[in-house]
């Protein structure tokens, strides 16, 4: 009996260690972000304007207040221009919309209400949205500075593209930051891609090579290639960036995207940053990161504007549903507080 009841006691001993063991050994990421194969939380999904609370709050509703005052004075005018500036729309871009706006005189502050969306609208128009995967296989370049959610946003486009039927290929030639490979290859694991790393600190173009041949064995549809982190000044690391680009274009004929991560809660330093990656490597489209955690919005209008890049995918959330196909008809009714 006694003999029992000691081995019940180290057999709980055993167990406890074990799960000890494994909570410390798990990757940081693990822990702080949700599993792509949750069930969705029930009931309909949250529309755009109550993703971007914050800035629908901040922005909408002041703008909404406005045009409750009836009127369509100078006052009026100067507070619209000052609302859309608050809402890191830009300086030229918020004083060229209100006085077109403006000009075209409208008869009442519906007839403003409508010139203002009209014109916002406008300036979304006529660039392609599409995230373009014509190769054999696609290759995918993402870039960006440090803390954008980079690699986040990276297992996100890749479980949307495996929803979608395709066959997928993600490649860590991020060497050099502890833990970014095995952060990147547990999402691989959870999502159902293949997984190319490298050693740390070794060359990033090779892995990046690696990646691409992995894809052309397995005959996959896309490569996705994660790139370090890297502030836009850093000229040795942005040469390095450069160089993958070379490797991968030169093995593959083109690149079928150069995606750049800005957080959209930098404001208007997220447009410094983008400047320099273009110039580097000839970014094709922006990917932006917490768009619902500001209420200054209107960067997306800044970024577009400043840059001539396309805003193609939005981060809205944590859950691998919540990038986000961007949608200016949408943001511009959320942007002008009318989509609840």
């Amino acid at each position: 009996m006694e003999l029992i009841v000691i081995l019940v006691v180290v057999g709980i001993l055993l167990a406890g260690t074990a799960g000890l063991l494994y909570i410390q050994r798990r990757p940081t990421d693990d822990l702080t972000l949700p599993s792509p194969t949750a069930a969705p939380p029930a009931g309909p999904p949250r529309t755009l304007g109550q993703r971007l609370s914050k800035t629908r709050h901040a922005v909408g509703d002041r703008i909404t207040g406005l045009l409750k005052r009836g009127r369509l004075d100078d006052e009026f005018w100067n507070d619209l221009e000052e609302t859309l500036i608050a809402g890191d729309v830009g300086v030229a871009t918020a004083s060229a919309v209100v006085g077109r706006v403006r000009d075209s005189g409208p008869s009442d502050t519906d007839a403003a209400h409508a010139a203002l969306q009209s014109e916002l609208e406008a300036l979304f128009a006529g660039r392609d949205r599409s995230i373009r995967s014509g190769g054999d296989p696609a290759v995918m370049v993402v870039v960006g500075v440090n803390g954008t959610g980079k690699t986040t946003s990276i297992a996100k486009l890749g479980h949307r593209l495996i929803q979608d039927g395709s066959r997928v290929v993600l490649g860590a030639a991020d060497t050099f930051r502890a833990g970014a490979a095995e952060q990147l290859e547990t999402w691989a694991g959870r999502i159902g891609a293949e997984f190319v790393g490298g050693e740390a600190n070794s060359d990033p173009a090779a892995v990046a090579y690696r990646a691409l041949q992995r894809g052309n064995e397995i005959g996959a549809d896309v490569v996705i290639i994660d790139t370090a982190g890297r502030l836009h000044s850093n000229k040795n690391l942005m040469e390095e960036l450069a160089k993958i680009v070379r490797v991968l274009t030169r093995e593959a004929g083109e690149i079928d995207e150069t995606l750049l991560v800005l957080d959209a809660t930098t404001g208007q330093n997220a447009i410094a940053q983008a400047g320099t990656f273009t110039d580097v490597v000839g970014v094709s489209g922006i990917v932006l990161t917490k768009l619902d955690g500001t209420a200054r919005g209107g960067v997306v209008v800044a970024v577009e504007q400043e840059l001539d890049i396309p805003v193609k995918l939005v981060g809205v959330g944590e859950g691998m549903e919540d990038l986000l196909t961007f949608e200016p008809a949408s943001f511009v009714a959320a942007l002008l507080g009318d989509e609840g």
